[in-house]
């Protein structure tokens, strides 16, 4: 009877579910351990940054990405305020419609959608452009060279991710929060007098500072995470997809994670 039953778990889907989970949470954690000693490594690197790879990768990470941004953050914003302004309005609780959009926008919307589409656009881009040298070989070339490939690749890009996401991010806030006066205005009739008047209400220093903190952590995560995956791409051109996305889902994962740290520590 038990081996009919470990016969039948053997071939079971049940087993290979379990056997998944255990598979990806080794997964995890070695990927965790992988970035750490990419990080501890990077750190060391710190004083011999290229200054005019830095700019590069600066322009690169906050102006490139900022039209991409912008479009998904204020369409986001037209599309919760279209929804909740006019029933808040029907409510009588219009004079409350620019302070809740304005803390969703500077709180989260912003600095997490700014951060999804970083991921989609530069982080992939790093992934996919570091894991082209691993499989290519230039980065063994580059160790030939006496050359330490993680400081010198890894640097730039970390320093700008953490330089450059508070940048976007206060842009986006901007430019969310005038589209949710605009969507206010024209879904619900709110003029733009008593939007803003509400907005100033629901803004204090504390959210701005959490969020300019929140977007710091989540450059670095970004950066970091996506030359870590491209950096162990293994196996030619399928090495490098399987590396982009990785870097991708994990660059996910580790925002919304350290979004929920913040959240807890900041506003329980």
């Amino acid at each position: 009877m038990i081996n009919s039953i470990g016969k039948y778990y053997k071939h079971s889907a049940t087993r290979l579910i379990f056997e998944g989970m255990a598979k990806q949470f080794c997964l995890f954690l070695e990927t965790l351990g992988m970035i750490g000693m990419h990080a501890v490594t990077a750190a060391r690197g710190l004083g011999f940054v290229d200054k005019k790879e830095l700019m590069y990768q600066c322009y690169r990470f906050g102006i490139t990405s900022l039209p991409i941004t912008l479009s998904i953050v204020s369409m986001s914003i037209v599309i919760v305020t279209s929804q909740v302004a006019l029933e808040m309005v029907k409510q009588g609780g219009g004079h409350f419609v620019g302070m809740a959009v304005s803390i969703l926008v500077v709180r989260e919307l912003a600095v997490i959608m700014s951060g999804f589409a970083l991921i989609s656009m530069i982080g992939s881009s790093l992934a996919s452009e570091i894991a082209t040298m691993r499989v290519t070989e230039q980065i063994d070339a580059m160790r030939v060279l006496k050359v330490e490939p993680v400081a010198n690749l890894f640097v730039p890009r970390i320093l700008s991710g953490m330089l450059m996401m508070p940048v976007v991010c206060v842009i986006a806030s901007v430019v969310g929060v005038l589209a949710g006066a605009v969507t206010a205005e024209l879904a619900a009739g709110l003029s733009y007098r008593a939007f803003f008047e509400s907005a100033w209400l629901g803004i204090f220093a504390k959210d701005m500072f959490v969020s300019l903190g929140k977007a710091v952590c989540f450059g670095a995560c970004i950066t970091l995470i996506s030359c870590s995956c491209g950096f162990e791409a293994k196996g030619g051109a399928k090495g490098v997809g399987e590396a982009t996305t990785k870097a991708v889902v994990w660059s996910f994962v580790a925002i919304v994670i350290v979004d929920m740290f913040f959240a807890i520590a900041f506003f329980f």
